[in-house]
């Protein structure tokens, strides 16, 4: 398979088509989703939950996901790498470059961010050493304490507002993807509409040019109660590469994410 870039993920976006993105962290499991057709591979600080057994991600380092990109990298023939960049991790203009250094050199492609509009000088930043940047909107999971929980963002006009404006001046300050999180459709497709980048959703909707899942919870095996953006694609499946070809299949023809999947209001 050729290699997937920025390119063909704008090119996604410029033809209307979809592209599919899943967490993975290790050698085994990005060589699966590679094989299976993935787009993208997301090395997420979801590992702090998912691999960790922390109850959020914020004990997660930038060595913890240095290490994991490593190891994905390794193993992807042709998946694009998007590595996190863990909280406060980007806190002063150094610790920014040395993140960045570190997880681009681990094999990272892109770095993923997570804010608001306060993200710009980062995202500036960024762009001018040559890091390409996800911003990450909406249910942030970084600023749960603030939050005061797994919410979904963006229900009210003012939150919605917020979320609308963020994205445009990221999108205008030159980031390279956007990732939207438990967000109504309505605001996603408002953002859809002032921003020109490829757009990610996980919980915001089917209009997004892309889809993400956490790859323990497309496999059904996240203990607890499953959130409602999740679909098991393992319940109907042979083995984990047929999990992984389904939720490809459903992303690009438009089945997945269906209503159930989705926040209206």
């Amino acid at each position: 398979m050729p290699q997937i870039t920025l390119n063909t993920l704008k090119k996604h976006r410029a033809e209307n088509t979809k592209f599919s993105m899943v967490t993975a962290y290790d050698a085994c499991f990005a060589s699966l989703a590679s094989e299976a057709g993935i787009d993208t591979i997301l090395v997420g600080d979801s590992l702090g939950m998912v691999l960790q057994g922390h109850q959020s991600t914020l004990p997660v380092t930038v060595a913890d996901i240095a290490y994991h990109t490593r190891c994905a990298a390794a193993a992807s023939s042709s998946c694009m790498i998007v590595a996190d960049v863990p909280f406060m991790a980007s806190a002063t203009t150094q610790d920014a470059i040395d993140t960045a250094r570190e997880l681009m050199q681990a094999g990272a492609h892109v770095v993923k961010i997570e804010g608001g509009t306060n993200l710009v000088d980062l995202v500036k930043l960024y762009r001018d050493q040559g890091v390409a940047t996800c911003c990450h909107l909406g249910l942030t999971p970084q600023f749960v304490n603030q939050f005061g929980g797994y919410r979904v963002q963006g229900r009210t006009d003012e939150a919605a507002k917020r979320l609308i404006e963020a994205a445009a001046a990221l999108d205008d300050a030159g980031t390279d993807l956007i990732l939207l999180e438990c967000v109504p459709n309505h605001v996603t497709e408002a953002i859809m509409n002032v921003t020109t980048v490829p757009v990610i959703g996980i919980g915001a909707g089917p209009s997004t040019t892309g889809q993400v899942l956490v790859m323990h919870d497309l496999l059904g095996i996240t203990p607890g109660k499953t959130a409602r953006f999740v679909k098991n694609f393992m319940a109907s499946a042979d083995s984990i590469q047929d999990a992984f070809q389904a939720y490809d299949r459903a992303v690009k023809n438009g089945s997945f994410p269906a209503p159930e999947h989705c926040f209206e209001e």
